[in-house]
């Protein structure tokens, strides 16, 4: 009997995520930024969203094996890596430059109790080459820095599988998809001004390094339709950003804003216990004003975060009945 399974990792830039210098074609309106993918892949659609410049990479692990009995006799990949390309606007003409992509590592499987482990690393070089101070000689360097993704399946005689991601580069954003193709979860941080000067040369799979990834669980559905309508222009949320371990808000005090968290990690705590993680996209603090205002866990920064302070009209409170409803219940399915 054959058994295959996969998990594809997609590596794209959001907004604001470009700091320093190199932000300035994206704000003037020569580069941009991507639009969020798919909360669902289907089949074509990585070749479509390349064609159409909307991620950086994409590692797409693809594996199988063969069992009889409950024995694995054979197995193998099948998935391959991709690497976009980046359109620049210049007036009424568009200048497209290509990404560059690496080989594409791929670990022997290990075979062990009835379950295989493939690892592959797909990354690549994004195309948007500047000059830029780098920690090593020659101290400068033209070529952007290397973007990729490590990502871990294993799938199990009995047919059933599992997946991780076992290491990526701080910048950009990757989201991770399961053998269906739904989003499960995310890069947690996303660090343009550390990758920008060290992700090059040796500082990567390609030479001896990886680096490993935060990851936290993809936000709910109603949480990403409800955190792009709070980031629309013309609602103009405030910015904060919390160093690690500082609060953002503490249990039992009144408080009344709703938070986006748009990048880093936040720590839930209950008294005194961490009760979950979530990463960005989540929307935070809607039980507070769906009780009293009186905030009802302590939000601690596990990251470095950024964080948007929305005005809590603009949302109803069905809106936030159902936010609150959406979470336990995300909650509830991963206990």
């Amino acid at each position: 009997m054959r058994v295959e399974s996969s998990v594809t990792a997609i590596s794209w830039i959001p907004s604001e995520a470009i700091s320093g210098l190199p932000k300035l074609p994206f704000e003037v309106g020569i580069g941009h930024y991507d639009e969020p993918p798919p909360e669902m892949l289907a089949p074509g659609d990585l070749d479509a969203l390349r064609d159409a410049d909307r991620f950086r990479e994409a590692n797409e692990l693809r594996a199988w094996i063969e069992v009889e009995g409950d024995r694995i006799v054979g197995q193998g990949y099948s998935g391959r890596g991709l690497v976009g390309a980046t359109t620049f606007s210049l007036g009424p003409k568009k200048l497209v430059v290509p990404g560059v992509a690496f080989d594409v590592l791929q670990a022997d499987p290990v075979v062990s109790d009835g379950s295989a482990r493939f690892v592959q690393t797909v990354g690549g070089r994004a195309g948007f080459p500047a000059p830029r101070r780098v920690k090593q000689k020659p101290f400068v360097r033209i070529n952007s820095a290397t973007a990729w993704t490590t990502l871990a399946l294993t799938i199990n005689a009995d047919g059933t599988s599992e997946h991780e991601l076992v290491g990526a580069s701080s910048f950009p954003r990757h989201w991770i998809y399961d053998r269906d193709g739904a989003l499960t979860h995310k890069s947690g941080i996303v660090d343009f001004a550390t990758w920008y000067r060290e992700a090059h040369g040796e500082h990567t799979p390609w030479g001896d390094e990886d680096s490993e990834a935060f990851v936290t669980q993809a936000e709910t559905k109603l949480e990403r339709q409800l955190s792009r309508w709070l980031m629309k222009d013309e609602h103009a949320p405030e910015r904060l950003t919390l160093e690690p371990g500082s609060t953002l808000s503490e249990q039992g005090e009144t408080n009344r804003d709703l938070y986006l968290l748009l990048d880093g990690v936040l720590a839930v705590e209950v008294d005194g216990d961490e009760v979950a993680e979530v990463g960005p996209g989540a929307v935070l603090g809607e039980r507070a004003l769906l009780e009293g205002g009186k905030r009802t866990a302590t939000l601690r920064a596990r990251t470095r975060c950024r964080v948007a302070v929305v005005n809590p009209e603009l949302l109803d409170r069905g809106s936030l009945t159902a936010l609150s409803a959406s979470r336990a219940d995300r909650q509830d399915e991963s206990a």
